[in-house]
């Protein structure tokens, strides 16, 4: 399950001095611990609630509905006619000595039943390819729901990189503020010139650009996580290790050829496609039914009396009949083999499309290995470089108070630092998207695979069992309503972080130019 397994590089990876906690505190905001959400209770609100994975669980009902249509066309069916005939003027025709002969209103009851006996295979096949789509749609579905949980962590990590982004350049704006107002007071002393201060006030000036863009990141992914979790951020802590984690890139791709939902939904889809193109081919075979019918006709006592003495008709008759009906086509243009031809010809569209989906599935988890192992070196480089850049400021520092160092060799200093944290906030949330897209192209990244506590399970077999074997015409589900959760009643989101996060996301080094903290410790 989600958390299950460590991470390879747990042991390995570690925040150290100059970075503290910084995807931790980013998730500290303001809102009370009670509110906290971690990433399994976001996946576990999107399983509920996310309306694409609704839809696609609706979806795959109608498509569980297809066996018991298919089924339908072997079965008997059931069928009867009334008619009520009310004769207002009849034929001279009918006339016998000058007295009309026959019924003034006639009711006509008939009912008929027939049962297909040989169709060619074609419903047989029929059955059979839908069946076969059932188990597509099936992994379809596990297609649409991995997917949901990809974006949603991905939504997930979004907000707390951009947090942390935004704790880091409001520190950074807080910073280069002081840094500006000691500048101003040694420019009065004759400290510095006016073009240290011209300078502080250009990189104050950027930090404010740089601190506004990233609230309007951190806004937008706040957005995105209420559009797939549906409801707003509270408090995200960092996210569990992913469990599972292939060792080999060829280990990666064998489990995905195995498991991958949607190369599984087109192998079943490639089955399918045989199955029709064999019920296509029963176009040209005879078609066999038995049946039995049944007339009663009430003339309702109107039947006129035969003055010439002909035997008298009776007023109910009732007719039965049964037999053998047998349709067998002779020519018919060339349309079977043209609907052969059609159907052989989509099965080869779809074997082909097979192939090209294992080929995606297999470049896609490959380039997600490379993607996630990428971003857990540039983890252990960009820790490397802020460790460097903090301890390059804080010697700038040193050699600005000799007198070896300018105002704008601090600046650039401090600039350096930010950049190089900024890239390690962002490498790990792309080493943790990334390996999750991977299990998720391995096709272990479901609720049943993680572990989500969301209550019980969707089971789509579970409708599949239910309808398939229905087969009375009245019998349907109620009314449907929606059952994801609407988002209009939710605040817009901004792109500002509580003061405490803001304090926990104040890394080391991250000083004054006079090497003092903003509240002015040493």
């Amino acid at each position: 399950m989600l958390g299950g397994a460590c991470h390879p590089m747990d042991n390995r990876i570690k925040y150290r001095r100059p970075i503290i906690a910084l995807l931790v505190g980013a998730a500290s905001l303001a809102a009370p611990p009670a509110l906290a959400d971690d990433l399994r209770d976001a996946l576990a609100a999107a399983y509920r609630t996310n309306p694409t994975l609704q839809s696609a669980r609706a979806q795959q009902r109608a498509v569980d509905e297809t066996v018991p249509i298919a089924r339908s066309q072997g079965l008997p069916s059931l069928g009867g006619t009334a008619n009520y005939t009310e004769t207002l003027k009849a034929s001279d025709n009918n006339r016998i000595l000058g007295t009309v002969v026959g019924p003034d209103r006639v009711l006509d009851l008939a009912a008929t039943a027939s049962y297909p006996v040989f169709s060619g295979g074609a419903v047989r096949n029929a059955i059979n390819a839908a069946e076969t789509r059932v188990k597509a749609g099936q992994s379809d579905l596990r297609a649409v729901e991995t997917g949901v949980f990809s974006q949603t962590t991905a939504a997930y990590m979004d907000v707390i990189q951009n947090e942390a982004i935004v704790g880091l350049n409001r520190n950074n704006v807080q910073v280069l503020e002081v840094n500006l107002k000691a500048t101003r007071d040694r420019y009065e002393i004759g400290d510095l010139t006016r073009t240290d201060v011209a300078q502080s006030e250009a990189r104050l000036a950027q930090a404010r650009s740089d601190l506004r863009a990233a609230e309007a990141n951190l806004a937008g992914s706040r957005e995105t996580y209420i559009r797939f979790v549906g409801k707003p951020a509270a408090d995200l802590q960092p996210p569990p290790p992913l469990p599972g984690m292939p060792a080999t890139p060829e280990e990666a791709v064998a489990m995905a050829l195995d498991n991958n939902p949607d190369l599984r939904a087109e192998h079943e889809r490639s089955r399918a496609a045989r199955f029709d193109s064999k019920a296509a081919g029963a176009g040209r075979l005879p078609k066999v039914s038995v049946f039995v019918s049944a007339d009663r006709t009430d003339y309702l006592g109107s039947y006129t009396s035969n003055p010439a003495g002909f035997p008298l008709v009776t007023d109910k008759p009732i007719t039965a009949q049964a037999g053998v009906r047998a349709t067998i086509p002779l020519f018919q243009g060339g349309l079977p083999a043209a609907q052969q031809r059609q159907a052989q010809a989509r099965e080869s569209a779809q074997l082909e499309s097979e192939i090209a989906t294992e080929r995606e599935v297999i470049a896609t988890v490959r380039t997600y290995y490379q993607q996630w192992q990428a971003a857990q070196a540039i983890i252990v480089s960009s820790q490397a470089a802020v460790d460097a850049a903090a301890l390059g400021l804080e010697g700038v520092r040193a050699e600005n108070s000799v007198g070896t160092r300018t105002i704008l060799d601090i600046l650039n200093a401090e600039q350096e630092l930010l950049n190089a944290q900024t890239v390690l906030v962002r490498a790990r949330r792309n080493a943790y998207v990334a390996g999750f897209n991977l299990i998720a192209a391995m096709g272990r990244a479901t609720a049943a695979d993680l572990g989500l506590d969301a209550g019980p399970l969707y089971d789509p077999q579970a409708n599949y069992k239910r309808v398939r074997g229905m087969i009375f015409d009245w019998e349907h589900d109620p009314s449907p309503i929606a059952r994801s959760t609407r988002t209009v009643d939710t605040p817009a989101q901004t792109g500002t972080i509580s003061d405490a996060a803001a304090e926990a996301l104040r890394p080391a080094g991250m000083q004054t130019m006079s090497g003092q903290t903003r509240s002015g410790g040493k």
